[in-house]
């Protein structure tokens, strides 16, 4: 039987990834404010 979480990292990094946060207004914000990490 399979367990319910199966990770796919294309997938997530695809939704959650660094650089479909460049792409929103967040990063830039952040970025204005200096801060030593945009996304983690």
């Amino acid at each position: 039987m399979k367990r319910t979480y199966q990770p796919n990292n294309r997938k997530k990094s695809k939704k959650l990834g660094f650089l479909t946060r460049v792409k929103t207004k967040m990063v830039n914000s952040r970025r204005r404010k200096g801060r030593k990490v945009l996304a983690h």
